[in-house]
C-alpha cells in the first residue's frame, strides 16, 4: 500500500465521504479557499453526482470503497453521522488516506483509540474535525491566557442548547442512531474546556431523558486540581444564547453568541474595565482552517498537532463515555467489537447538527 500525500507540485486532494449538510458546508469552504477536492462518495451514485454538480467536485462514486481506493485521494473527510464514523475512518485509513473525522469523533473511546492507533501505526493523520479549534478567536483567547492575561484561569462556562427536530423517529431522539443532546451538542463545550483547563481530574453529569431513551438535556461539572472547574451543558429541545466565558484571577474573557463560531469577544478585567475587544471576521464559514492544519500536518511529516492531538480526542471521548455512564445513556457500539450502529441500519448522510 502507498500512502497518498498528495502530488509532485504538493497539492494535496480531498475526498469527501458523505454527501449531507455538514459535508456541504466543508467543502464549500474547501473551494472557497483554494484547497483541492477531487472526488466525494457516497452509498447512493444519484446523490454523489447531485453533490459533485452542486460543488464542482471532478470525481463521484457511488460507494464509500471506491471513494478511499480512488489513487488521486489523499485525505478523506469522513462526514456521515457519528455512528458510522469509526467504521468509516477504519476503512480510509486501510487504503493509506488520512483522514478528518466529524465529530463526535466517534460513538466512545474504544473506538476513538482504534482510529488513532491506526492511523499512527501507519504515518496517517486521523485529525478531529472540531472546527472551533482553529478558528482565529480561539487561537487569540488561548494566547491571551498564555500570556497571563486574566490571571489564572479558575473556571471555564458554555452552554449549547439548540430547538432541533422533536420527532421521535429522527436521528437526534433514535438511541440506535447515537441520538441525544452530548454527542451532537455537548461535544463543543466539553471540548472547550478541554482545550482551556485539559482532563478534568473527576466528572459530576446530571441528565433529562426523552421518551425515546437518549439525553435531551445534560449538564456536567467537571474537576480540576486547585479548585478549579468547568461549567458544560448542552440540549437539544431548547434554544439559549449559546455564550461562553474563561473566568480568571485578574479578569474574564466573554465569548459572544454563538461562541464556537468565528464570532468577536471582549476581555475584562477584575473591575469590569476592557481590556481587549477582539472582533476578526473570516473568510467563508471557517471551516478551512482544520484543513490547513491538517495539510499542515502532512507536509511536516507530523501525525500529532498541539491545537487538537489525537490522544486529546480519546480523552474527550472518554470523558463523555464517563458521563454517559452516570446519566445511564449507552449505545450498541459500547457492545466489545461493535460498530453501532448495525449493517442493516438506514440513515440519511446528513448531520446538520455538527
Amino acid at each position: 500500500m502507498t500512502l497518498s500525500n498528495g502530488t509532485s507540485d504538493g497539492t494535496i486532494r480531498w475526498g469527501i465521504l458523505g454527501t449531507g449538510f455538514i459535508a456541504g458546508l466543508q467543502t464549500q469552504d474547501l473551494n472557497e479557499n483554494g484547497f483541492t477536492v477531487q472526488a466525494v462518495g457516497s452509498r447512493s451514485l444519484e446523490s454523489s453526482r447531485s453533490f459533485a454538480e452542486l460543488h464542482g467536485v471532478m470525481t463521484a462514486h457511488g460507494s464509500y470503497e471506491d471513494l478511499v481506493a480512488n489513487p488521486l485521494v489523499d485525505v478523506v473527510y469522513i462526514a456521515t453521522p457519528h455512528p458510522f464514523h469509526h467504521a468509516n475512518a477504519l476503512l480510509a485509513l486501510n487504503a493509506g488516506k488520512h483522514v478528518l473525522v466529524e465529530k463526535a469523533f466517534t460513538m466512545n473511546a474504544r473506538q476513538a483509540r482504534e482510529i488513532v492507533d491506526l492511523a499512527e501505526s501507519k504515518g496517517l493523520v486521523a485529525l478531529e474535525a472540531m472546527w472551533t479549534r482553529f478558528l482565529p478567536h480561539m487561537v487569540r483567547i488561548r494566547e491571551l491566557i498564555q500570556e497571563g492575561t486574566i490571571g489564572e484561569v479558575r473556571k471555564v462556562v458554555a452552554s449549547h442548547n439548540q430547538s432541533l427536530p422533536k420527532d421521535p423517529a429522527h436521528r437526534l431522539n433514535d438511541p440506535a442512531l447515537g441520538g441525544g443532546a452530548l454527542l451532537d451538542l455537548g461535544i463543543y463545550p466539553i471540548s472547550f474546556a478541554f482545550d482551556i483547563l485539559g482532563a478534568p481530574e473527576r466528572i459530576l453529569a446530571s441528565a433529562s431523558m426523552t421518551s425515546t431513551g437518549v439525553d435531551r438535556q445534560t449538564a456536567a461539572i467537571f474537576e480540576y486540581s486547585g479548585g478549579r472547574q468547568a461549567l458544560v451543558d448542552c440540549e437539544l429541545d431548547a434554544a439559549s444564547a449559546n455564550r461562553a466565558m474563561v473566568i480568571g484571577t485578574e479578569g474574564y474573557i466573554d465569548i459572544e453568541h454563538t461562541w464556537y463560531n468565528q464570532v468577536p469577544f471582549t476581555v475584562f478585567g477584575v473591575n469590569g474595565e476592557v481590556v481587549e475587544r477582539f472582533e476578526e471576521p473570516v473568510k467563508s464559514r471557517g471551516m478551512q482552517y482544520q484543513a490547513a492544519e491538517l495539510e499542515r500536518l502532512i507536509r511536516a511529516g507530523e501525525t500529532a498537532g498541539t491545537i487538537l492531538p489525537p490522544s486529546e480526542s480519546v480523552a474527550i471521548m472518554a470523558a463523555m463515555d464517563e458521563i454517559r455512564r452516570q446519566i445511564g445513556l449507552s449505545y450498541e457500539a459500547d457492545a466489545a467489537g461493535s460498530d453501532g450502529a448495525g449493517s442493516d441500519a438506514v440513515v440519511s448522510e446528513e448531520s446538520a447538527t455538527k
